[in-house]
C-alpha cells in the first residue's frame, strides 16, 4: 500500500522538527509525514552527553515540542522506520518494511551514525557511543556496576562524557590519537586549557596513542594499547565523529562523499529533494567558499528554515553564522564562526583566571572566537567575525577592551 504525502520529512533530530515547525508557522497547509528511525518525538541532543547523561535534566524536557503540539499542527510521525531507499523519478521512498511513501517535496534530515572502532572487539557489550536516547540510557543503567571507563577520542563528545562520569566518581583515561585535543576545531591554547582542567578534576588525558584491540569476551574488560598497555575498563565510550547517514540519496543518484552536497537553498541535485543538518554539505563563506558539513544545532535549525523558505516559494540564501556551545564541569565554551585555515591566535584575557577568549585569524582578518566563560566576548566578537574585520592585535589582547569598542576601529 502506498503512503503519499506533501511533504516528506526523512530524520526525526533537530533539522527534521525544526523543518516541520517552520513549515506551519510558515502557513503550509499540505500534509506532513515525518519518518524517523528512533521511536521518540524530536529531542534534543546535546545534552545527551551533558544534563541528561549527568541526571541533571529529564528526558521529558528534552523534548523539542510535547505530543499535543505535533498534534494540534497536524504533523503525523512515523517512528521506528528506517527509509532504505529513494526513487527520485517516481517520488517515492520504501522503508525496511517494504512500505512505498510517495512525496512532492522530500528533506532528508537524518544526521549521521556515530563512527564505530574497528579493531577487535569492538562489537562487545559495554563499547558504546553517545548518540541517541538509548545510547544514554543503557550507559546510565551500568553505572552503578562500572568503575573504569576508558573514553576514546577527545573531541567535543569525548570530553563532555569524561567530565559527566569524573563528576560520578569513576576513574576515567581519555585516549586521544593526535598530539592534543579538539586538535580538528581548535586551536593550541584551548586544548592545552582543557587537557589541563581535565587532569585536575582526575581525568587521565592520554595524547598521541593509538588502541590496539578490546578486551573481552562477552562484555569489555578492558582495552589494549598499541604499545602493548592494557587499560582495565568495565565501560568504553567512542566519541571519534559520525559517519553522514545519506547511502538511500546517493544511492538514488545525489552527488555524495562526506555528506551530501546542497546548494544555497539547500536543494541536492535531486529534484525536488533537499538534505539539511548534520549530512548536508554546503558552500560556507565562513570557510571561504569551502564544502563542510557542520554538526550543531543552529546549523539544523538554519537550513530547515531556508529549505521551507523553498518550498514555500519564498527562497532565500543559507548565510548563517556558524556558532556552538559545550559544558564541561563549570566551563562553558562558546563558538563563533569557523576556524578553518586559521593562521594566527590571540589569546585576550588570562588562561589562569579560567574566562578568557581565543580569537582566530586569517590573512590578518578575524574569523572566529573561541570564548571560554566569556560571555560579553562571545557576544560582541561576533560582529568581527561577520564582517571579516583586521584588527589591532594588540587591542585583540587586551582584555580591558571590550570587542564592541572595536567592531567600529576595525577596517574591512
Amino acid at each position: 500500500m502506498r503512503n503519499d504525502t506533501d511533504v516528506l520529512i526523512v530524520g526525526a533530530g533537530h533539522a527534521g522538527a525544526a523543518c516541520a515547525i517552520a513549515l506551519r508557522q510558515g502557513k503550509f497547509e499540505g500534509r506532513i509525514l515525518v519518518v524517523g528511525a528512533e521511536p521518540d518525538l524530536p529531542y534534543e541532543r546535546p545534552p545527551l552527553s551533558k544534563e541528561y547523561f549527568g541526571g541533571d535534566k529529564p528526558f521529558e524536557r528534552l523534548l523539542i515540542r510535547p505530543e499535543a503540539f505535533w498534534v494540534e499542527r497536524n504533523v503525523t510521525f512515523k517512528l521506528g522506520t528506517t527509509v532504505t531507499s529513494v526513487d527520485a523519478a517516481a517520488h517515492t521512498v520504501t522503508t525496511e518494511s517494504g512500505e512505498v511513501i510517495g512525496y512532492r517535496h522530500l528533506v532528508w534530515a537524518t544526521g549521521g551514525a556515530p563512527r564505530r572502532v574497528s579493531c577487535d572487539g569492538h562489537h562487545l557489550a559495554g563499547v558504546n557511543t553517545v548518540r541517541t536516547r538509548a545510547d544514554a540510557d543503557r550507559m546510565m543503567a551500568e553505572m552503578p556496576n562500572v568503575s573504569n571507563v576508558v573514553v576514546i577520542g577527545g573531541g567535543y563528545i569525548g570530553l563532555e562524557a569524561a567530565a559527566v562520569l569524573s563528576k560520578f566518581g569513576k576513574k576515567v583515561v581519555l585516549l586521544e590519537a593526535l598530539d592534543r585535543v579538539l586538535a580538528r576545531v581548535a586551536g593550541e591554547p584551548l586544548s592545552r586549557f582543557l587537557e589541563a582542567e581535565h587532569r585536575a578534576h582526575g581525568v587521565d588525558v592520554r595524547l598521541g596513542v593509538a588502541v590496539d584491540c578490546i578486551l573481552g569476551e562477552d562484555r569489555v574488560t578492558g582495552v589494549r594499547l598499541a604499545d602493548g598497555e592494557v587499560l582495565q575498563a568495565d565501560l568504553v565510550i567512542v566519541g571519534i565523529g559520525i559517519v553522514p547517514a545519506v547511502e538511500p540519496l546517493v544511492a538514488a543518484g545525489a552527488e555524495g562523499g562526506n555528506g551530501v552536497a546542497v546548494d544555497a537553498h539547500c536543494r541536492t541535485t535531486l529534484p525536488d529533494v533537499f538534505a539539511i543538518g548534520d549530512c548536508a554539505r554546503h558552500a560556507n563563506r565562513y570557510a571561504e567558499g569551502a564544502q563542510v558539513r557542520l554538526e550543531s544545532v543552529q546549523n539544523a535549525n538554519d537550513q530547515a528554515s531556508v529549505a521551507t523558505k523553498a518550498i514555500l516559494g519564498q527562497p532565500i540564501d543559507h548565510d548563517a553564522t556558524p556558532w556552538f556551545w559545550s559544558n564541561q564541569y563549570d566551563i562553558k565554551l562558546q563558538t563563533v564562526g569557523l576556524s578553518i585555515g586559521y593562521d594566527q591566535t590571540v589569546v585576550r584575557g588570562d588562561i589562569a583566571s579560567r574566562s578568557f577568549s581565543v580569537i582566530y585569524l586569517k590573512a590578518g582578518r578575524v574569523v572566529a572566537l573561541d570564548c571560554v566563560n566569556a560571555v560579553k566576548d562571545y557576544v560582541q566578537g561576533r560582529k568581527l567575525v561577520v564582517e571579516g574585520a583586521r584588527v589591532d592585535v594588540a587591542r585583540l589582547a587586551d582584555a580591558t577592551t571590550p570587542l564592541k569598542d572595536l567592531v567600529t576601529e576595525a577596517v574591512s
